[in-house]
């Protein structure tokens, strides 16, 4: 049995993974959904990573899941904990030193456009989810976006990263190239688009687990 951290993406919430994680208690692993504290104007990379040991406190067989903005924090906490694992889902990919602020330019990201936040965010995901989604976004004004990413390297410890075939905020050309260029890794792929925990819950808790080791 795994301990399966998953951590939300920029503005979002635990709700983000409301569907994933039935999908992987059912297979009897156990899931811990910390919220990051994005709407304190004081909280930084300490406090998020405070936040994220907090929740899996004596738990053992930790693996993180970082969700898009999420993947900024994911790999603090194999800095702090001992972690088996690190899955990047729709990420994006830190270099040290480097301010979240700076991430957009420094990848040379480019959006897409002509389209809504909702045809960005929630394509292929159901009407009704849809429309529940925007009552769990919050406010992200926390300080994190201005400070250095603190890490020196990556950690030593295996990362696979996912990406969706689907996602039309970070396109999969686009995340291919951040990949090989930040890890040097070609990524995994999954149907679905940026929110696939929303979408494609069951098919993303079975690609979550075949990547558990042995």
């Amino acid at each position: 049995m795994a301990t399966f951290v998953l951590i939300h993406g920029g503005g979002g919430s635990a709700w983000d993974w409301h569907l994933l994680v039935p999908e992987l208690s059912s297979r009897g692993h156990e899931v811990v959904v910390p919220e990051l504290p994005i709407e304190d104007r004081s909280a930084g990379f300490a406090q998020f990573c405070e936040t994220v040991v907090g929740a899996i406190g004596d738990r053992r067989d930790v693996v993180v899941v970082g969700h898009s903005y999420g993947a900024f924090t994911a790999p603090l906490i194999a800095d702090k904990v001992p972690v088996r694992l690190i899955v990047l889902l729709t990420p994006m990919i830190p270099e040290p030193g480097e301010k979240p602020g700076d991430w957009w330019g420094n990848t040379g990201y480019q959006g897409v456009e002509g389209l809504s936040e909702e045809q960005q965010f929630y394509n292929g995901v159901p009407a009704e989810i849809v429309a529940r989604a925007a009552g769990h976004v919050r406010d992200q004004v926390s300080a994190e976006g201005s400070e250095p990413w603190p890490l020196d390297a990556w950690p030593d410890v295996p990362t696979r990263v996912l990406i969706a075939r689907d996602d039309r905020f970070f396109p999969v050309d686009f995340l291919r190239r951040v990949a090989a260029d930040r890890l040097g890794v070609t990524p995994d792929e999954i149907v679905g688009g940026h929110a696939v925990a929303l979408s494609h819950p069951k098919q993303l808790a079975d690609r979550l687990i075949a990547y558990l080791p042995g």
